[in-house]
């Protein structure tokens, strides 16, 4: 006769968590990506989308996250803002991701915001600069990119030195490039600098022959031109073309000199340009060895010089929520929000510290990165001061 042994049920339920439990530990870290993979600003997303995944393999190559491996959930939202809200409900709904980064341009950011408070999941803002990103009073919301106010208080040191008299602006027609425009405006009034014709064109135009003439007839010394790096560009060579004579700074960051001179060539000589990573001098940046571990990350993989200006910021806000998450201790979206006030981290572009901004009792996170300016001299990047 056989012998039959009663097991326990206190046995059997520890059993059962500690398989649970091994099963977590082997599960990744899903961290959400919405970028332009698609569309005009394709080439920028695809960028960030690079910088996300070397700081994935790298927190991979030192253990992971609390020992799980981390995992990128990959969403494109085709230059588009109805787009962006599809795929932050799709990752968080479908992928079950407590985090997300993204989502570039500002007006694909602001959509994809209500899903964020609508279902409890937070963001690391990595390109965005309206400023409503964070006066919105999304709780859900950390950015570490400057806001067009913060990254013309990091110009207006420079502004005797520029010269500027009298400036005009050339914008795409998105809550960033409205935002700047108000923003460098702002400034420029503050410091006694006259503000004439501000121009805007759509996101996709070719010609902006027409803006550039109603600016010519203003007399200004200076244009401030804010959009991808694809329509400056255009702008730099019609500009040339109808013989401007004005110069030229770029704002945003989101310009790789690099590439306007391999694609405007002359018409890019003597431009200015904000950035917020120098991959030409990256011992000049905060951590020296990081950025220069950077850039030779980034070339081993073949991927083009001029990307680094956007790819940086993939890895920062990929690093910022994969150092929350090891703060908090597990992978839950309220657990990740709180820990993300508490993090404190050395990024490619500098140090990444959240302070509050934003209504009262519902702030959103805003961190202080580091601007620069660099100009295109003799046709390579130089630093002009």
């Amino acid at each position: 006769m056989t012998k039959r042994w009663a097991v326990p049920a206190t046995l059997v339920a520890a059993a059962l968590l500690a398989a649970s439990a091994l099963v977590e530990a082997q599960a990744p870290v899903k961290i959400g990506v919405i970028q332009p993979l698609s569309g005009p600003v394709a080439a920028s997303g695809n960028y960030v989308r690079m910088g996300a995944e070397i700081a994935r393999d790298w927190i991979n190559a030192r253990g992971g996250v609390n020992g799980r491996k981390l995992e990128l959930v990959i969403e494109d939202n085709k230059s588009d803002p109805k787009e962006a809200a599809s795929a932050a409900e799709k990752l968080i709904v479908r992928d079950k991701v407590p985090a997300i980064m993204g989502a570039w341009g500002s007006s694909m950011t602001l959509a994809a915001m209500p899903k964020l408070e609508e279902y409890g999941v937070p963001m690391v803002v990595e390109t965005s600069s309206a400023a409503s990103v964070t006066r919105r009073g999304n709780p859900w919301i950390f950015r570490i990119s400057p806001p067009s106010e913060m990254e013309a208080l990091g110009l207006e040191r420079h502004l005797d030195k520029l010269g500027v008299k009298r400036a005009d602006f050339l914008a795409v027609n998105t809550d960033w490039g409205r935002g700047a425009v108000g923003a460098f405006g702002d400034m420029l009034k503050k410091r006694g600098a006259a503000v004439g014709a501000a121009e805007f064109m759509d996101q996709a135009a070719t010609d902006m022959n027409a803006q550039i003439t109603k600016i010519k007839a203003t007399g200004g010394d200076t244009l401030f031109l804010t959009t991808a790096v694809e329509q400056i560009t255009l702008v730099l060579k019609q500009s040339q073309e109808q013989r401007l004579g004005r110069k030229i700074v770029t704002t945003g960051g989101s310009s790789s000199p690099t590439q306007l001179i391999k694609q405007a060539g002359a018409a890019a000589e003597g431009s200015y340009h904000i950035v917020f990573f120098m991959p030409w001098f990256p011992e000049a940046m905060p951590d020296g060895r990081l950025a220069k571990a950077f850039v030779d990350e980034w070339g081993k993989r073949g991927h083009p010089f001029e990307g680094l200006t956007e790819g940086f910021r993939g890895h920062d806000g990929i690093a910022t929520i994969a150092e929350a998450v090891r703060v908090a201790g597990k992978d839950e979206p309220k657990a990740i929000r709180e820990a993300l006030w508490k993090v404190s981290l050395m990024g490619v572009n500098g140090p990444i510290k959240f302070e509050k901004d934003g209504p009262a009792g519902k702030e959103s996170g805003q961190s202080k990165p580091s601007i620069f300016v660099v100009q295109v001299k003799n046709g390579k990047v130089a630093l002009p001061w």
